[in-house]
């Protein structure tokens, strides 16, 4: 399944491996509109055995598998960017916002009474009102001055902050106190519309104790091999690095509601043993990922049961812009048409009980608010019009290869070693592409070689792997689509995309900001970087028995209301 030790987000095998981007959609509290139809079949939002927390018994252990023992515990720090890291502090920290399957953000009262937006002279004015009663592990209260840290410590002014990002903290030029200490007022630079993604678990970005982070050393190894503050519905019993387990317990002074367990044992394991472990009754919890074998398992598994629903990420082809072969936007879009992406949907998609359809948008997967086709044509498969698009483009049939200026159209494909859906993709893909007289040769690089020396040094025509959002596309997916991008590895853009995405980054609301997605995912379809193939379902491995906890969707867990049922 997927190698340990990975940040979370360019995502390259057949369970999760990922990197460091982040992707995929924005709601806001402001707007409760419901997800635009789409002619792509609908998948399910969330599994998560939703039920009432008067249903549920009080007391119990969850048994929750992580895949690795990190030693830094912090999500906010470069080395914490990673799924077992981030999986224990979600039980821990603060965060802001309760985000629904569908992305849309309300506050979460337990820290956050309020939060107003308004845009004042040009620049948009944030205020925090925090709730009073609320306080770190050791007694400190939660005040505007942990806000004003964690804004210092990830603004990127600073370079001796190791950060996992800087997103939206590097677009805010102050932090000052309010009213009182438990209100903090927040300008940014310009409107900047996914403000509601910081402090938010969605975007794994809590809120840290700002005696913790307040220097560059702190920030960095304050909690390496340790969790010295918390302030969630849990906190910390042990780490105990011989059982590679983590055990957090309830926390009698969280100011929401009750946790109804009295205690989570994270335990460290290989993901490949994770579907034994959950049928031997090990484990309670664990996320399968798009694995054919563990899903198979877990369906065995008498007291255990699949929970799948749409997960924030999806497959992609991604066209090297640069390369001597594609530089012609046509082409780019020839290459698009020419591929059946429903055809590679339903191959990838065998034996997981999920719909196999085409993505039809960059920035939002089909479960998100506000999906749409802004494709106008391009999405789909059609090879005639690819021919006779690479014949207007100069590149004629010479045999059985088309050929210009005594060139062949021959293009490389970058794959990484061992995984089995990037093997599928590239067989397939070879043969749709043959039918239009295009020459794709495969090269397999080691898996640990495959970003660092062929994703990021653009050694590449062509690659596939995945991407895995959040639901603040706007802001995350910048550096991914823009010109000079520092993660736009298919090296093209155009002006009209960046003012589309600027537009949306600074747009007021959330009517706003999905019309300026739009925008720039129409754009996106004519430069022709990235072609989206599917959304991948979420797939994880649940005793019958718990509720409140499965496939989010892009939801977030309320971890005070994860339980057993009655």
């Amino acid at each position: 399944m997927k190698p340990n030790r990975i940040p979370v987000a360019l995502v390259a095998t057949i369970a999760a491996a990922s990197l460091s981007l982040t992707a995929c959609s924005s709601s806001k509290s402001d707007d409760s509109a419901a997800p635009a139809a789409s002619s792509a079949p609908k998948p399910t939002q969330t599994a998560m055995n939703a039920k009432d927390r008067s249903a549920l018994k009080q007391g119990g252990t969850l048994n929750w598998a992580i895949d690795q023992m990190s030693s830094q515990w912090s999500p906010l720090e470069a080395d914490g960017n990673e799924s077992s890291t981030i999986d224990v502090a979600k039980a821990l920290f603060p965060t802001f916002w309760r985000s629904d399957a569908g992305g849309t953000q309300t506050p979460n009262k337990a820290y956050l009474v309020d939060a107003k937006s308004e845009v004042k002279d040009g620049k948009q004015v944030v205020t925090w009102t925090l709730n009073p009663k609320a306080k770190w592990s050791d007694g400190t209260p939660i005040t505007w001055e942990d806000i004003q840290a964690n804004w210092q410590s990830q603004n990127g002014t600073n370079k001796d902050y190791k950060v996992s990002s800087t997103s939206g903290f590097d677009q805010v030029e102050s932090v000052v106190k309010g009213v009182d200490d438990y209100q903090a007022i927040m300008t940014f630079k310009a409107p900047y519309a996914d403000w509601q993604g910081m402090f938010n678990s969605v975007a794994n970005a809590p809120l840290l104790p700002a005696k913790y982070i307040s220097t560059p050393d702190l920030f960095n190894t304050a909690f390496v091999n340790k969790i010295p503050a918390t302030a969630g519905p849990f906190k910390l019993d042990k780490i105990d690095q011989t059982a590679k387990t983590v055990t957090v317990v309830a926390d009698p002074d969280y100011t929401g509601d009750k946790p109804l367990l009295e205690k989570i044992v994270y335990k460290a394991m290989d993901t490949n043993t994770m579907p034994q472990a959950f049928a031997n009754g090990e484990i309670d919890f664990f996320n399968n990922g798009p694995d054919a074998a563990g899903l198979k398992q877990i369906q065995g598994t008498a007291d255990g049961e699949a929970r799948i629903a749409g997960g924030p990420d999806f497959r992609h082809v991604m066209l090297n812009g640069k390369s001597p072969m594609l530089t012609d936007p046509t082409v780019r879009q020839a290459i698009f048409q020419a591929i059946d992406r429903d055809t590679i949907a339903k191959s990838d998609l065998n034996g997981l009980n999920w719909p196999p359809a085409a993505m039809n948008n960059h920035f939002l997967v089909p479960t998100q608010n506000g999906y749409k086709d802004n494709s106008g044509g391009l999405s789909k498969f059609d090879p005639e019009t690819a021919k006779k698009t690479l014949d207007a483009a100069g590149w004629k049939m010479d045999g059985d290869v088309r050929k210009k200026d005594g060139k062949e159209l021959a293009l490389k494909l970058v794959i990484p070693a061992g995984v089995t859906t990037a093997t599928n993709e590239s067989s397939m893909i070879t043969q749709m592409l043959q039918q239009v007289g295009i020459k794709v040769t495969t090269f397999t690089a080691p898996s640990d070689e495959f970003f660092d020396k062929y994703v990021y040094k653009y050694d590449f025509d062509m690659t596939v792997f995945a991407l895995l959002g959040n639901p603040f596309a706007a802001s995350s997916m910048m550096p991914q689509y823009k010109q000079g991008g520092g993660a736009n590895y298919s090296q093209v853009g155009s002006d009209a995309l960046d003012k589309a995405l600027d537009g949306a980054v600074a747009a007021p609301d959330t009517a706003g900001e999905l019309a300026g997605l739009d925008k720039a995912d129409a754009e996106e379809w004519k430069v022709a970087g990235l072609l989206p193939l599917y959304q991948r379902p979420a797939i994880y491995g649940v005793k019958k028995s718990i509720a409140n906890l499965g496939s989010p969707g892009l939801s977030d867990y309320i971890f005070e209301n994860i339980g057993f049922t009655k």
